[in-house]
């Protein structure tokens, strides 16, 4: 399937401007062409799956700037994820880099260990770390937010449809009020919202090569929104709803999955997507804010969904929205990629909040967990920080008319 997919490449270049690691270093096997380049040449038996070749392919933050820019339809997706795949069965990493990776997916994908691991997070700051742990604790949340939308909540008014939401695994533990916010959003806009027990999707588990581990949270998270019996599955973190429209993809190679699988990608919707195409129903009350709104990567290149919620932000009166410079290009949070890849995570991280800090906004606004979290630890360590939100949680303070300062006041940052 490798091979299949990097024919697709011409070597054109024009990936080139828009990866974040080129722009960082100028290495040609730090660009999407370099990268596919390597491997072709692993597949030709001309380079061995040797340090330096993982220690490329690892760089990569899994963006898809290049995917959106690239000319000839080459679907760097896959064959980054297949690539990883490899590497994580056939190459031996360095026992801390398995340990750090292990530990990252005991926690990451169960809430509920998650939310112990934040709450040791402060106290265990204070103490010397191994160098390689230093990079979690520091990226680990001040706040926990663990709130769980009702089972099911009621239309406002005659139902559109009856919808799911995924609720997620670190959305879940981090991030539970962008949940019921976005329950909350729904109902008043006249869906039927259900939040079916589930787990994690698999998302982060794919991105970091662990494809098994992945097409197993995916199936199960097929069986519990089947159960529920919704007609669409609205997903509010960027990075999950890219991953599950791509499951008929990643599952298509079991007969007995391929079907259900396509299905239920057919169904995926990122909320500021399915708001966008919706007349809203519910009153939007003032919110006089300026607003930097971060796109994030999987909406603005994997799904090309540029500025989702752009148009249900513009609902709100008195709210303004701007754009930070350089919208094409990653923050650096990428999974688990500021952890594993620490030293260029933060410096996109600072370049990317200097373009925050630079628009002269009251409220940081992003639609993926994971930005927020990035861009909120840099912001801090500047010593510069600003309320964290998601956009639908700004939809939801207009609807409920919640005052500006105390939105943000009560905010996370």
């Amino acid at each position: 399937m490798i091979r299949e997919l990097t024919r697709e490449c011409v070597h054109c270049g024009f990936c080139l401007p828009t990866c974040p690691t080129y722009v960082l270093w100028s290495e040609e096997m730090d660009s999407p062409r370099g990268r596919i380049q390597l491997m072709e040449a692993r597949l030709d038996g001309t380079i061995a799956l040797n340090r330096t070749v993982v220690e490329h392919f690892d760089r990569c933050l899994g963006c898809m700037a290049c995917v959106s820019s690239c000319p000839s339809g080459v679907k760097y997706d896959r064959l980054i994820e297949a690539t990883r795949d490899v590497v994580e069965r056939e190459f031996t990493r360095k026992r801390t880099e398995r340990l750090v990776r292990t530990l990252l997916f005991q926690l990451l994908p169960y809430p509920k260990r998650m939310g112990a691991a934040l709450r040791l997070a402060a106290p265990v700051r204070r103490l010397p770390l191994p160098r390689q742990l230093e990079p979690l604790v520091e990226i680990a949340p001040p706040w926990r937010s663990t709130e769980r939308p009702p089972a099911v909540t009621s239309a406002n008014g005659e139902s559109i449809a009856r919808v799911g939401i995924l609720t997620g695994c670190v959305q879940a533990a981090v991030f539970g009020s962008v949940n019921t916010a976005t329950a909350r959003v729904l109902a008043a806009d006249g869906f039927e919202v259900v939040s079916p027990r589930q787990g994690c999707c698999g998302a982060l588990s794919v991105h970091a090569g662990r494809l098994e581990e992945g097409k197993a949270f995916a199936r199960s998270l097929i069986d519990s929104f089947e159960t529920a019996n919704v007609e669409l599955v609205v997903v509010n973190a960027s990075g999950c709803g890219s991953h599950l429209k791509e499951l008929g993809w990643l599952l298509g190679d079991d007969p007995e999955w391929a079907e259900r699988a396509a299905a239920f990608s057919a169904r995926v919707r990122d909320v500021g997507e399915l708001l966008r195409d919706t007349e809203p129903r519910a009153t939007r009350h003032p919110l006089p804010l300026r607003i930097a709104f971060q796109d994030s990567c999987h909406l603005r290149h994997a799904q090309r969904l540029p500025l989702a919620s752009r148009t249900s932000l513009a609902r709100i009166p008195g709210l303004e929205i701007v754009e930070p410079g350089e919208q094409d290009l990653c923050c650096g949070s990428a999974g688990i990629y500021n952890v594993v890849q620490a030293d260029a995570a933060r410096e996109l991280g600072e370049r990317k909040a200097r373009h925050v800090i630079a628009t002269g906004a009251h409220v940081l606004a992003s639609a993926n967990p994971g930005c927020l979290v990035q861009l909120a630890t840099t912001l801090r360590r500047m010593e510069q920080p600003l309320p964290a939100l998601h956009p639908i949680e700004l939809v939801d303070a207009s609807i409920r008319g919640v005052p500006a300062g105390r939105l943000r006041a009560t905010s996370r940052r």
